[in-house]
């Protein structure tokens, strides 16, 4: 049986030495940024196996073999959090097809869809420094995004943020992946029809959402990337944590995006420019830290405030139970507020995202009261590790075990049946 790569701390590394290395009584240490991380911050960064308790590792380790076996897979990483812990990280697979080079913790992702969690709480911290105001006219903070009938005066900041915005869905996302610029776009959306006053139906968007990065950039007077690291990703000590292709390709280990059959991709830079929509890198690990601070155990960071705001449910999303059809034996309710899902499974309250676009997919899923959930990146157009997510928090919950997974019953499928059969096509990926 493969070992579990150890979790590597990488830049952390170096902070933890320095930490150890203070005499001083200092309750933080400085990043090589200039951001103080907290010795909280670099602990949580740490393996613990003693916060382990109802997850069962060597069981799910030998799935995550198993599902490997599968054509459509290249590389995964996996990273499960217990009790605020970080308790398992492991990377599958490979970087590139046929490379020999192994992706492992350290190896570096892209976010998708998962990015627009990071925007909300970018607003809303800004909100909650009385910066910007969640239910003030979107026009008040974003030059770029005009609504049909002027709406742009009536929506919201918040309607932004949760897609209520009356637009059609993935309005204009064909004209960004013809290369079209996602500012002229927005500006371009007022040509369209409402199909409801804004604020009143829900409708998934990527050019309008990143209307987002527009405002962080007005308010903060940085580049988005630049505003994202120091006021989330350093404190929170993301090391490998970026919003650029560049930073993408900058990684010492990063993985290469992958067809269903197994075929590299191209790696685009067109959901890079929509920042807020689809332009988050990471490794597993800080994934993972990202989780944690979710979970509230970086307050400092993150307050209860903040949390509150963005993952309240807003709105009812009945659709994504009809794409989450075979969890619905446990699966109940599922809503959408600032840049998170959230959903009723089997009476537990969890809030999550996936994301995907073309040659990467990623999903993130936890219990802010039980702070347990689980983190995957993967880089081929499939959505075959769906189901991951349920069969830990199956575990969390003790539940009797489903193979959400599938990896027991499901039939075998050719590569181009899987990219057809996948449902998460939250980046307007249609090349699939």
């Amino acid at each position: 049986m493969e070992k579990p790569h150890l979790i590597g701390l990488g830049a952390f590394a170096l902070l933890a030495t320095a930490a150890l290395a203070f005499r001083a009584p200092e309750q933080s240490t400085q990043a090589a940024s200039g951001t103080t991380v907290p010795k909280s911050h670099i602990r949580l960064a740490s393996l613990s196996k003693a916060a382990r308790k109802d997850i069962d590792y060597a069981a799910l380790d030998q799935r995550l073999q198993r599902l490997m076996e599968h054509r459509v897979m290249v590389g995964l990483a996996v990273g499960v959090v217990e009790n605020g812990r970080i308790t398992f990280l492991k990377g599958y697979g490979e970087t590139l097809a046929g490379s020999g080079d192994p992706v492992t913790p350290e190896t570096v992702f892209r976010w998708a869809s998962v990015s627009k969690g990071v925007a909300a709480t970018m607003v809303a911290k800004l909100a909650e420094q009385k910066k910007v105001d969640l239910n003030a006219p979107v026009v008040n903070y974003v030059s770029t995004l005009k609504l049909p009938a002027s709406a742009e005066y009536r929506a919201t900041v918040g309607d932004m943020l949760s897609h209520r915005l009356g637009l059609y869905r993935n309005a204009y996302d064909n004209k960004l992946e013809e290369g079209q610029d996602p500012r002229a776009l927005r500006q371009s959306l007022s040509q369209l029809n409402l199909i409801c006053p804004p604020g009143t139906c829900w409708s998934y968007q990527n050019v309008a959402y990143d209307g987002a990065s527009e405002l962080v950039e007005k308010i903060t007077g940085q580049p988005y990337e630049r505003a994202v690291k120091q006021m989330l990703f350093n404190p929170i000590g993301m090391t490998s944590g970026s919003v650029s292709q560049q930073g993408l390709f900058s990684s010492k280990s990063w993985a290469r995006p992958h067809n269903a059959g197994h075929t590299p991709l191209p790696d685009s830079d067109i959901y890079y420019k929509v920042p807020a929509a689809g332009g988050v890198n990471s490794n597993i690990k800080d994934m993972a830290l990202w989780m944690i601070a979710q979970m509230g155990e970086m307050p400092d960071v993150l307050s209860p405030n903040v949390l509150n705001a963005i993952h309240a449910p807003l709105v009812k999303t009945p659709g994504e139970r009809g794409r989450l059809r075979k969890f619905l034996e446990r699966l109940g309710e599922a809503d959408y507020g600032y840049g998170w899902r959230s959903y009723d499974y089997a009476g537990h309250h969890i809030v999550g995202h996936r994301g995907g676009i073309n040659g990467y997919r990623s999903l993130i899923l936890f219990d802010p009261k039980k702070k347990s959930g689980v983190v995957a990146l993967w880089n081929s157009n499939t959505n075959e590790p769906g189901g991951l997510e349920f069969e830990v928090m199956d575990m969390i919950y003790q539940l009797p075990f489903r193979d959400w997974l599938e990896v027991d019953s499901r039939p075998g499928l050719r590569p181009q049946e899987v990219a057809q059969n996948d449902a998460e096509a939250e980046n307007g990926d249609t090349s699939r």
